[in-house]
Formats: C-alpha cells, sequence, structure tokens
C-alpha cells in the first residue's frame, strides 16, 4: 500500500475521515514534528484527536504509561518503548489508531549498539471489543544524514508504517 500519492499524510486523512475512525500520536525524537505533518492536512480535525511529546522517560512514563522495566532494560530507543508509546496513547486518547516516534536523531547520543539513525516506529490499533483484533507492534529504522534528516525520514516512515497497517486491516490481514 505506502505512500499512494506521496503524501501520507493526506492519505492516511482520507483513510480515517472514510472510515471513521481516530489517531494519536506520541513523539520523543520527532518532538512535534509527526503531529504537526498530520495538522498540516486540511480537514484533520475529523480524525486527529491529540498528540504526545514525550522526550524524557518520566514523560513517557507518566503520559503514556510506558513501563519502568521496560525503560530500564531497553531504553527509550527501544521496540518495547515504541509498542508500550502507541498503546498507551491509543488507550489513554481512546482512539482507533495511535503511532510513536523513538529514536537517536544525533549529532550526539549513538553507541556501538544504538548509532545515530536508529530509530523504532509503533503503531497500535483499537479493533472492535470482542474480536480480539486488536494489536500493536513495531518497525525498526536505521536513516543516514543530520540530525534534520533523521527527524524528517522518521516521520516518512510513521506514515508510512501507519498507512499500510491501516491498509492492512482494510485487507482483512
Amino acid at each position: 500500500m505506502g505512500e499512494r500519492d506521496g503524501n501520507g499524510a493526506a492519505v492516511i486523512g482520507e483513510l480515517l475521515t472514510d472510515r471513521e475512525e481516530t489517531l494519536a500520536v506520541a513523539e520523543s525524537l520527532t518532538g512535534g514534528l509527526l503531529g504537526s505533518r498530520v495538522t498540516d492536512v486540511p480537514g484533520a480535525s475529523a480524525y486527529f484527536d491529540r498528540g504526545y511529546v514525550t522526550y524524557a522517560y518520566d514523560a513517557k512514563r507518566e503520559l503514556l504509561g510506558v513501563s519502568r522495566e521496560s525503560l530500564d532494560a531497553d531504553g527509550a530507543v527501544s521496540a518495547a518503548v515504541a509498542e508500550e508509546m502507541a498503546a498507551g496513547a491509543r488507550d489513554r486518547a481512546g482512539t482507533t489508531w495511535a503511532v510513536s516516534t523513538t529514536g537517536i536523531a544525533g549529532p550526539d547520543g549513538g553507541t556501538a549498539m544504538k548509532p545515530v539513525g536508529l530509530v523504532y516506529v509503533g503503531v497500535a490499533h483499537a479493533a472492535p471489543w470482542g474480536t480480539e483484533a486488536s494489536f500493536v507492534r513495531n518497525e525498526r529504522f536505521r536513516f543516514d544524514g543530520d540530525r534534520a534528516a533523521v527527524r524528517r525520514k522518521t516521520v516518512d516512515a510513521a506514515l508510512d508504517v501507519l498507512d499500510r497497517a491501516i491498509g492492512e486491516v482494510d485487507d482483512g490481514v
């Protein structure tokens, strides 16, 4: 599926509007860029509920319910934290969908195990009660470039991950 017309936010907006579904975002390294891209689309108020910018560990715990155990064991830049951020945003906002971003934008902060450009995107879906079709998952990325490029590529990736997930639900996957 992917960003069919090159504007993932507009595609997602059309899908969510047609389906009467809603979206929340939870951001760390993107610091509000993802929510900004979503709300750049006219009519976003029909489906966009809220955004959480949770840069610090305490913000992730307090606002999204990310567990201390995940933060201690895996750090903020991890698959587990990306999933907990997405699930927390979905559940706290009461939306159908949530997408999260966490990673290392640089230029500092990277290590051999977690280099600059490492990013995790989480996506959470709330299916109708009783269907057992709700899910949370993540995708891992490694982006090159300076801080601005890593952040921009992360927003593009988050929109693509969300677009594909919505398409899978459409396709009955």
